[in-house]
């Protein structure tokens, strides 16, 4: 059963502790991972990777913002089924690559189709990931669990 309740919208504090895990995660398990694919530009990658991180979490704010505003509008309450988490995930990742795609050709200087593909190889990573991280973060809501624990121990 999913823990999000009609009435149990995101908080801004959850809001940024779950762009905060997001991206922490993605660099922890990316990082080792773009090392070994991209050995020539390896002492780039860490830089680009905190970089796009820095405006992935700004877009990862306002792209959730706007895309719970829009499910409460539409369904009248914020819980997300996975179809339409793999829903939210294509849109996130799509505008995301518009973006990206131009500052990783700049950065790693190499030509747009290069860094298309670069792009697109993280994307299908990242995509992977998010569906999996928002669904177990749907699950667990620790920021939630934090309050309520939070709460409980005032009493």
């Amino acid at each position: 059963m999913n823990s999000l309740s009609p009435i149990n919208k995101t908080t801004d504090g959850e809001r940024i502790i779950h762009s905060i895990a997001f991206e922490f995660g993605l660099i922890a398990t990316l990082m080792p991972i773009s090392y070994l694919f991209m050995s020539s530009k390896s002492h780039s990658v860490g830089l680009i990777a905190v970089a796009l991180s820095v405006f992935a979490m700004l877009w990862n704010y306002v792209f959730n913002l706007l895309f719970d505003q829009c499910l409460f509008n539409v369904q009248g309450h914020y819980t997300k089924s996975p179809k339409l988490r793999i829903i939210h995930t294509v849109l996130f990742e799509l505008g995301l690559i518009l973006i990206t795609v131009p500052i990783l050709a700049w950065s790693l200087q190499v030509g747009f189709i290069e860094a298309l593909l670069t792009d697109l190889t993280f994307v299908c990573y990242a995509f992977i990931y998010a569906w999996g991280f928002n669904l177990m973060y749907d699950r667990l809501r620790p920021f939630q669990f934090l309050k309520s624990y939070l709460g409980r121990k005032r009493q």
